[in-house]
């Protein structure tokens, strides 16, 4: 294949990995995120967070910084959370663009770097899976009955809500909450797309988990998202609208 030229001029891309025991799946991750970025001619970053790892998965990765630049550790004493490793990111990046790749290795960056170039006239760059087969029946029912009950909760109709995000990082500034579980994602994007943030959705395809179980579905996971599910209705529906501040690189801002 040839290199595609799909890059912003001076725009820079922060990847933001959270990792939590990921020695079997870490380092094709990285690998992966790497050639991604030179095929797509991209500028960026790799933050690794070793979200309290009890295995080699942070030795692993200070062995890929002595070999790239482009690649940091942020460190955990104890699993913090998804959500918490993306926000620490997100506060120790440089990028204009920031995405979240899990260490697990399943999102394929070839995937989503593709869309980069629809942030020329959006904010958000939201990813559905078309391959649902790759996935249980049960993991597409349990998908199917949460993002119902988003969509119906929130009277938005998005097709998937937890995928590897595009957003431009000026716009996360403002939010006043952040959610620290599996429910992150969501969160971010109700809040953002209640203040009326341009968007695109997008289809790309997934991989299999490389080793180990997800920790996406867990009953620890489960308490998580049902929190911060009561804790985005209550602010979305019970709490005074703030007035909407876009950012001056904002898409959002410049089209209006």
């Amino acid at each position: 294949m040839k290199n595609q030229d799909i890059s912003e001029s001076n725009v820079y891309i922060s990847v933001i990995m959270p990792a939590l025991n990921e020695e079997n799946n870490i380092s094709e991750a990285i690998i992966n995120t790497l050639k991604a970025f030179d095929f797509f001619n991209l500028i960026g970053e790799i933050i690794v967070v070793n979200d309290g790892s009890l295995d080699r998965t942070g030795e692993l990765v200070e062995g890929f910084i002595k070999k790239d630049s482009r690649i940091k550790l942020l460190k955990h004493t104890k699993p913090e959370g998804i959500g918490a490793s993306f926000w620490e990111g997100v506060e120790n990046c440089k990028g204009d663009i920031v995405i979240m790749l899990p260490g697990d290795n399943e999102n394929d960056p070839f995937e989503i770097f593709r869309y980069c170039k629809l942030l020329e006239s959006v904010d958000i760059v939201i990813p559905f899976f078309y391959n649902r087969e790759i996935r249980s029946f049960f993991r597409n029912a349990l998908s199917f009955v949460y993002r119902f009950i988003i969509n119906t909760t929130f009277i938005v109709n998005l097709n998937y809500t937890n995928g590897t995000i595009l957003y431009r990082r000026s716009i996360l500034k403002d939010l006043g909450h952040r959610s620290k579980g599996f429910f992150f994602q969501t969160d971010i994007l109700i809040r953002l797309l209640k203040n009326e943030y341009l968007f695109a959705e997008v289809p790309y395809k997934i991989s299999k988990r490389g080793e180990g179980k997800s920790k996406a579905v867990s009953f620890p996971s489960l308490i998580q998202v049902i929190k911060g599910y009561l804790q985005l209705v209550k602010d979305i529906r019970f709490k005074k609208k703030p007035k909407i501040n876009f950012p001056d690189d904002s898409l959002t801002k410049i089209r209006r």
